[in-house]
């Protein structure tokens, strides 16, 4: 019988995350937590303390006042101090049970469970977020719960069952914003297709109105760095999308095809695709996979991919015919 999961997530979002961090919290986490003391840690302290802030306007300076809060948001070091000075987090988030991750101050953890036990799930993450609520405030960090996303993820007939009977304590998303992607229930990707073919008709509309004024050069990169940038930008999430949804992309980088050579609407884009050097857009996916693959085999690439696709003949399970012939194991860990 098959098990039938569904997942949640949960995607906190912080008010003005960099300026609330606490200096001495975080000097103090520094040396006791992660072990950074003598001159490393006078240089990170030479590099917290002492700034100040002005506002001039109209010719005239405001009052100096001294920065006791913060790590600038633009500098090299102050994701990793942000990372640093949240790392307790994680713990909250695990001892509830929840897997946690994060990038700079994005934050997100997510629950697993059978289908049925959605119940104990939605309790779950009920009290992790009441438990990260109280470590930030003791932490000095604001949980903007306005703008924290959660959503159900699995299939249609787990989500009818789901939310036929679901709690009405933590108000759930249909769809939400993960990182620049627009996540569905069912991951179909549909939202974020036809958000992602908006945007890019709405920059190609604008070049074409200008095309006249520029080199053929500047136009080519214009499309690339408004359009094509945008068709590629995580375009391995959309691997096993329907052809349906991906035909509206593959029509947006014909138009943009069409743009930068002149061509008809009326020509075959295949050959003017070919000549261009751009791979159709599910060619490029399956391009894009392959090259993941490639590096998590080859260790170059993150952790995180890696520990999630390993090779079937290295997977502690029966021995499979396939494990001799080089394929991967998607989502198998190692025990």
């Amino acid at each position: 019988m098959k098990l039938e999961i569904i997942v949640i997530i949960d995607l906190l979002d912080l008010s003005a995350a960099f300026d609330c961090v606490d200096h001495d919290i975080l000097l103090c986490r520094l040396r006791h937590k992660f072990g950074i003391y003598g001159t490393a840690l006078e240089w990170l302290a030479s590099f917290l303390l002492g700034r100040s802030q002005q506002v001039y306007y109209k010719g005239r300076l405001s009052v100096k006042l001294q920065l006791v809060f913060g790590v600038p948001q633009g500098s090299v070091l102050g994701p990793l101090l942000f990372l640093l000075y949240t790392a307790e987090l994680f713990d909250v988030i695990t001892e509830c049970g929840c897997t946690g991750h994060a990038y700079a101050d994005d934050t997100q953890f997510c629950v697993s469970t059978p289908a049925e036990d959605h119940s104990d799930a939605v309790d779950r993450l009920t009290s992790c977020i009441i438990r990260v609520r109280g470590w930030m405030a003791n932490n000095r960090l604001k949980l903007n719960e306005d703008k924290t996303q959660v959503i159900w993820l699995g299939t249609r007939q787990q989500l009818d069952k789901t939310l036929e009977q679901q709690n009405a304590t933590v108000p759930f998303s249909s769809v939400v914003d993960d990182f620049g992607v627009l996540l569905d229930n069912e991951l179909t990707m549909a939202n974020h297709i036809v958000a992602l073919s908006r945007s890019c008709f709405f920059h190609l509309r604008r070049l074409r109105s200008i095309k006249q004024s520029l080199t053929p050069d500047a136009n080519k990169s214009l499309v690339h760095a408004f359009v094509s940038n945008r068709l590629d930008c995580c375009n391995s999430l959309l691997a096993g999308v329907s052809n349906q949804l991906l035909q509206r992309l593959q029509v947006v980088q014909n138009a943009a095809a069409r743009l930068v050579t002149g061509a008809r609407r009326s020509e075959h884009m295949s050959p003017i695709l070919c000549d261009l050097h751009w791979l159709p857009v599910r060619q490029q996916i399956i391009f894009k996979t392959a090259i993941l693959a490639y590096k998590c085999q080859h260790g170059m690439a993150p952790g995180y991919p890696q520990v999630y696709c390993q090779p079937t003949s290295t997977v502690a399970c029966r021995r499979l015919r396939s494990a001799d012939s080089g394929r991967l194991a998607v989502g198998a860990v190692q025990s």
